[in-house]
C-alpha cells in the first residue's frame, strides 16, 4: 500500500541542516498548516496544526540554502513513525513528514520543485498535481 501527504504552509522556524555519520546531508523544519471555519455561533476560527519534516541528500541542501521561516511551501512525503519509551517506561510516538518533493512556493524563490530523485527535479509546470 502506498502513502502520499501532501502538505501546503509557512515554514515555522530556519530549516536546521546535518550529515549522519556516513556523510548524508538531512534538513529538518517545520511546516504550519491552517484551517479557517465559522464555529456554531458563526464566528470565524482559525486552527494550526504543525508539521515536522525532513528533507535528506540535494534536496536538503537547497532547502536549507533557500528556505528560512515564514516562506511558503508544498511538500509531498510519506508519514515515518517513531515509538519509545520515557524515563517512566510510558510508551511515546512520534510522526514526521519524509519529503520526496518540496516547491518552494513564496514568490522570489519561483516555482522550483526538487525531489529526492535528483534526475526526476522538474518546473512546477510539469508537476502532475
Amino acid at each position: 500500500m502506498y502513502q502520499q501527504l501532501i502538505l501546503i504552509g509557512r515554514l515555522g522556524r530556519d530549516p536546521e541542516m546535518r550529515y549522519t555519520p556516513t556523510g548524508q546531508a538531512v534538513t529538518s523544519f517545520s511546516v504550519a498548516t491552517d484551517r479557517v471555519y465559522r464555529d456554531s455561533a458563526d464566528q470565524q476560527k482559525k486552527e494550526t496544526t504543525w508539521f515536522r519534516v525532513a528533507t535528506w541528500g540535494k534536496m536538503a541542501e537547497a532547502c536549507n540554502q533557500y528556505l528560512e521561516k515564514g516562506k511558503l511551501v508544498m511538500v509531498v512525503g510519506r508519514v515515518s513513525t517513531q515509538a519509545w519509551k520515557d524515563n517512566n517506561g510510558d510508551a511515546r510516538a512520534s510522526l514526521e513528514v519524509v519529503a520526496s518533493a518540496v516547491k518552494f512556493l513564496s514568490p522570489h524563490e519561483g516555482n522550483t520543485v526538487l525531489t529526492s530523485d535528483p534526475s526526476a527535479e522538474m518546473p512546477a509546470e510539469d508537476v502532475p498535481f
